[in-house]
C-alpha cells in the first residue's frame, strides 16, 4: 500500500515509518525545511515537502494514498492561536486533502491524546471513549477540537482516532528528561498524594495504531491505546535507578512550588518570545492525581495487548540512550 504518515520525522512517527517499511510499504513522510531528518536517513521513503498547516502543499503527500497517519501536531504554543493552527486547521487540512486526492482511501487514522479527555477522577474510574471529554489545558483543548472535525467527516471518510497516554521509549526527548535526572541520581516526585498513571512504551503504541488503523470494526471509533496497569512514579523511579544501577535521591516538590516555578519560566519565556516548556497549564496538568485511561475497547474490538511490560521497557529504552551516547 502507499503510506502516507506527518509527524514522521518525530519520536512516534519515525518508528510508525520504520514499522511501515518493514511490512513493505510504499511510505510518503512530509517534512518541512526546518525538520530534523536524522531518523530517516538511509531509508527508503519519499520526503514530501510541506506543512499540514499550508493546505496547497499536501496534494503531493497525499495523491493517491491508501492510509494516512496523522501524528504531526503542535504541543507547545505561546497562544491558543498556535494550537489552533498547528492540531485543529491542521487536522481539517489534512482531512479535505485526503477526500480530494485520495479517492481510494481505506483509513484515516488520527493520533490524538489523552488530553483531549482530561485526567481520571480517581482511581477506580479511568476515563473511557465514551466519556465526557474534560480536557485542562489549551493543549488538550485543542485535540479534542481536532477530533470533533474529524468527526465531522464521518459520512464521507473512513477515519479512526487513537488516544495515547504519555509515552516513552527510544528516540524520546520529552520523558528522557526524566530518565537524565535519575542517572544523575536524582528522582523529583511531583506533590506529596499518590498519583497514577497509564504509561505506553513506543513499540506498543505504533503496534495498537495500526491495529487501529487496518481493522474493519474501527472505521469511525475513537480508541484509547495504552498500559493494562496504572504505575506510579515512585515505582517507575525505582525500575528506572535499578536498570541504571543508581541508587537515588528522592525529593518531593510541593505543589505550590511546581506552580512557583512555572509562572517564572512562563513569564522569562515570554519576555523572550518563546514558547514555556514548563508553563502554569503544564503545573496544572502534571499536578493532577490520576492520568488513567480504559483499554478494554481496544483490546475486544482490535486484539490489541501490552507486549512491553514497564521493566522490560524502561530497559530497552535505556539501552538505547546508552547505545546513542545519550546517557552514561
Amino acid at each position: 500500500m502507499i503510506i502516507a504518515i506527518t509527524g514522521g520525522t518525530g519520536f512516534i512517527g519515525s518508528h510508525l515509518v520504520d514499522r511501515m517499511l518493514k511490512q513493505g510499504h510504499e511510505v510518503r513522510v512530509l517534512v518541512r525545511s526546518s525538520s530534523n531528518l536524522r531518523w530517516l536517513e538511509g531509508k527508503p521513503v519519499q520526503r514530501i515537502q510541506g506543512d499540514v498547516r499550508d493546505a496547497a502543499s499536501l496534494e503531493a503527500l497525499l495523491s493517491g494514498v491508501d492510509v494516512v497517519y496523522h501524528i504531526a501536531g503542535v504541543v507547545k504554543s505561546r497562544d491558543m492561536a498556535g494550537y489552533v493552527q498547528g492540531n485543529v486547521t491542521a487536522t481539517k487540512n489534512m482531512l479535505e486533502a485526503a477526500h480530494r486526492h485520495a479517492p481510494q482511501l481505506r483509513r484515516f487514522l488520527y493520533v490524538s491524546s489523552q488530553t483531549a479527555a482530561g485526567p481520571s477522577h480517581d482511581l477506580e474510574h479511568p476515563v473511557r471513549e465514551q466519556d465526557e471529554a474534560r480536557p485542562i489545558t489549551t493543549y488538550g483543548r485543542s485535540k479534542w477540537e481536532a477530533e470533533q472535525v474529524v468527526h465531522t467527516w464521518r459520512d464521507r471518510l473512513p477515519w479512526t482516532i487513537v488516544r495515547p497516554p504519555a509515552v516513552y521509549g527510544p528516540r524520546d526527548t520529552e520523558i528522557f528528561i526524566y530518565f537524565q535526572a535519575v542517572a544523575r541520581r536524582l528522582n523529583s516526585l511531583i506533590g506529596f498524594d499518590d498519583k497514577r498513571l497509564s504509561l505506553i512504551h513506543s513499540d506498543d503504541l505504533v503496534r495498537g495504531i495500526i491495529l487501529a488503523a487496518e481493522s474493519d470494526r474501527s472505521v469511525g471509533e475513537t480508541y484509547f491505546i495504552s498500559s493494562e496497569e496504572f504505575y506510579s512514579w515512585p515505582q517507575v523511579g525505582r525500575i528506572t535507578a535499578s536498570v541504571l544501577g543508581r541508587r537515588c535521591m528522592t525529593v518531593r516538590l510541593p505543589h505550590v512550588l511546581v506552580y512557583t516555578v512555572a509562572a517564572v519560566a512562563q513569564g522569562i519565556a515570554a519576555m523572550q518570545g518563546k514558547a514555556a516548556t514548563l508553563n502554569i497549564e503544564k503545573a496544572r496538568d502534571i499536578t493532577r492525581r490520576y492520568w488513567t485511561c480504559e483499554v478494554s475497547k481496544a483490546q475486544q474490538e482490535l486484539g490489541y495487548r501490552q507486549h512491553m511490560s514497564i521493566e522490560d521497557g524502561i530497559r530497552n529504552t535505556v539501552e538505547w540512550y546508552r547505545a546513542e551516547g545519550w546517557l552514561k
